[in-house]
């Protein structure tokens, strides 16, 4: 009950005519950034991030509610009329929506995305604002020691399971870590990888290097792979559901919410395998299992509706543990960074009125999201019709001026370039961005806890392992990172065995 009543006192704190304005421009603006071909939320939130800094830390915010929300829908979008997903966990629902389009149904593939975005986010938030508190209640009994358990878990967890490749993804790691390095130690004053350049003694800002990863890298492979050809743009229509439409896509919405909660709620989440799951499952439990492949409704509800509320799972650690779980709660994790909000388990007790107007104004955005675009959806499609050589050379002045905002210094605009080239450089190897991100976010904050722990035990290893908890953790990650060669292993062997018995049963 405590818990509603805090809700919504949010809701009132956020009910503001000037806060309601923020909120529906958040919502147009994370659309129009995510609706463009190859750019996802966390490159949405990356590229607005600097025109919230003269903001109060509240209306910053619900305008970031707003662009999260609005980047989710818009890579929807383009994954349907364009089968261009803005990011993996959106490879999903562009199988069955591109399909779906190109039969003249692009309409109702956007309707059942959007609603189902709706429905699943609001479902997400509610149990964020139920279950954050009692998670913040019981970190604040956790240790330096399994802190670091539970950052170098998440980490390895994003690195080597969710990828497709484990030596790539440690590489990813590997490089974001070294750019958290950068900078002064904090307990010898140390210059540390700055090459004597004194602009880097305070570290690289994260805003600099998400805007230059995702943005700057992403327009650098555009215009390398850049063809003169116009892209092909399916008509819209009015987006509308029939009566069998509500009735083959209510389940799923349900079905996915269900399933993509508890994957972003984990300290190790990701929307990709909760997608894939509620496909899997939409196509095992569907009455017109034929469809599938060819523009199953079932399959754009479902997949969707597990990438918005893994979505919204994601605030669960984020303000509870202070761990980011996706590249997009990285960025949200910078730019609370930026105003000196430090997420963890007293964030819930130190500043209540922040957290919960940012829960009420996640779900007044979502609801914007659908009363205001819905209708949109066929302006939002023309925009895939600007040129692409323009549309990347605005997002590359816009990058450049958001880089430059953060500190007013040309050497952030040479910094862009350079981490755009390291942004090309992934793209072209295929190195995940994501444990690069998050390498650079968490990387300061685990070393941070390391110390702690290991002061607290006067410099004795043994200070990381002191805990329950961190003992625990490390079980787990041997178990994660044992048991699946085994059993591939295991596989490959029972499959050998049994070739050679039908050989020989052949042969005799």
């Amino acid at each position: 009950m405590e818990t509603l009543d805090l809700l919504l006192g949010g809701l009132g704190n956020a009910f503001t005519p000037t806060n309601l304005l923020y909120a529906a421009v958040g919502v147009l603006l994370g659309t129009f950034v995510g609706v463009l071909p190859g750019i996802g939320p966390a490159m949405a939130v990356a590229l607005l991030l600097p025109i919230t800094y003269g903001l109060d830390v509240t209306q910053s915010f619900i305008l970031f509610a707003g662009i999260y929300y609005g980047g989710m829908y818009g890579g929807s979008t383009t994954s349907i009329l364009l089968n261009t997903p803005g990011e993996s966990a959106s490879v999903m629902t562009a199988i069955e929506g591109n399909k779906m389009a190109r039969n003249g149904r692009a309409a109702q593939a956007l309707a059942t995305a959007a609603i189902g975005s709706f429905v699943a986010g609001t479902i997400g938030t509610l149990l964020v604002a139920f279950f954050t508190p009692a998670l913040a209640e019981v970190a604040v009994d956790i240790g330096a020691p399994s802190f670091f358990a539970i950052m170098l878990f998440s980490l390895m967890l994003v690195t080597a399971v969710l990828g497709s490749s484990k030596l790539r993804g440690f590489i990813g790691l590997a490089i974001g870590l070294t750019i958290g390095l950068v900078g002064l130690d904090l307990s010898t004053g140390q210059a540390r990888l700055t090459g004597g350049v004194l602009a880097l003694a305070d570290g690289v800002d994260i805003v600099v290097v998400a805007v230059g990863i995702f943005a700057v890298g992403e327009a650098l492979w555009i215009a390398a792979h850049l063809r003169r050809k116009p892209i092909e743009v399916i008509p819209v229509g009015r987006p509308f559901m029939d009566r069998e439409d509500w009735g083959r896509s209510w389940k799923p919405w349900l079905r996915g919410t269900a399933l993509g909660f508890p994957f972003g709620a984990l300290p190790a989440g990701g929307a990709e395998t909760p997608t894939f799951l509620s496909y899997v499952l939409e196509r095992r439990l569907s009455r017109k299992s034929e469809e599938f492949g060819h523009g199953a409704i079932e399959g754009v509800a479902g997949p969707e509706a597990a990438n918005n509320a893994s979505a919204a799972g994601m605030f669960v650690p984020l303000l509870a543990l202070g761990l980011p779980v996706t590249a997009t709660a990285a960025v949200l994790l910078a730019a609370m960074r930026v105003y000196g909000i430090v997420p963890g388990p007293t964030l819930m007790t130190d500043q209540p009125d922040l957290v919960w107007t940012l829960l009420a104004s996640l779900l007044i955005g979502n609801t914007l999201l659908l009363v205001i675009n819905l209708p949109l959806a066929p302006l939002w499609a023309r925009l895939l019709r600007i040129p692409r050589p323009q549309l990347y050379a605005g997002i590359l002045f816009f990058a450049s001026l958001g880089a430059y905002a953060v500190n007013q210094s040309a050497f952030d605009i040479a910094l862009l370039l350079v981490f755009g080239c390291v942004g090309f450089a992934v793209r072209r190897f295929g190195i995940p961005i994501l444990p690069l991100i998050l390498g650079v976010i968490i990387g300061p904050l685990m070393e941070a806890k390391m110390r702690e722990a290991l002061d607290l035990s006067d410099g004795a290893v043994s200070g990381l392992f002191n805990e329950w908890l961190a003992v625990t953790v490390y079980a787990l990650m041997v178990l994660v990172l044992v048991v699946p060669p085994v059993l591939s292993r295991i596989r490959g062997r029972s499959m050998v065995s049994e070739e050679l018995d039908e050989r020989t049963h052949t042969h005799g």
